[in-house]
């Protein structure tokens, strides 16, 4: 992938939400000055202006080592905190106070924090934490705190969350058509 196509992946994902495109421009732009020593050094600047801007004036906390797929949208981003060590799939929703991250353990461990799969829909303030796997196809509705895994095609409520729905591959097969 080119550099500009690197920058503008989320672009036409967030069509008329120009807060989201801000915001996921300058975290691919800091992500690619995070891969080398010396744009980090030459660049340094950035990844200040990123962090009080972004972080302090906008309110969003999505670190630059954030591991995020292209078609991210993030819609009224405020209070919205997610961990570095986070994995996003592909063309996934995340709204405003939704906070993802790891745990802390009984031994003073941390665990591993969640990965989302593709397509993943979170509501708003929705709590992620643990070594939590979302499956692909789920949506996470408004308020729920997930603390197990959820399997592919679901849809989640609740706190602690649980699966309301599940969808059939064949069902969704036909929907589409």
């Amino acid at each position: 992938m080119n550099f500009f196509a690197y920058l503008f992946q989320d672009w036409s994902a967030n069509r008329g939400n120009i807060k989201g495109r801000l915001v996921l421009f300058l975290f691919r732009s800091v992500q690619i000055v995070n891969r080398h020593l010396l744009l980090k050094i030459l660049f340094c600047w950035h990844l200040v202006l990123y962090r009080l801007f972004v972080e302090w004036h906008l309110g969003i906390e999505l670190p630059r080592k954030t591991t995020a797929d292209k078609g991210l949208i993030i819609y009224h981003g405020q209070a919205l905190v997610v961990n570095q060590g986070v994995i996003i799939g592909d063309n996934c929703v995340l709204r405003n106070s939704v906070t993802i991250g790891h745990k802390k353990l009984a031994d003073g461990t941390f665990s591993k924090c969640p990965r989302l799969g593709n397509n993943v829909d979170v509501g708003a303030n929705v709590c992620i934490i643990g070594d939590v796997t979302i499956g692909n196809n789920v949506i996470i509705g408004a308020g729920a705190v997930v603390i197990k895994d959820i399997p592919d095609n679901s849809i989640a409520v609740g706190n602690p969350a649980r699966i309301l729905e599940q969808k059939t591959e064949t069902a969704t097969r036909i929907e589409h058509i």
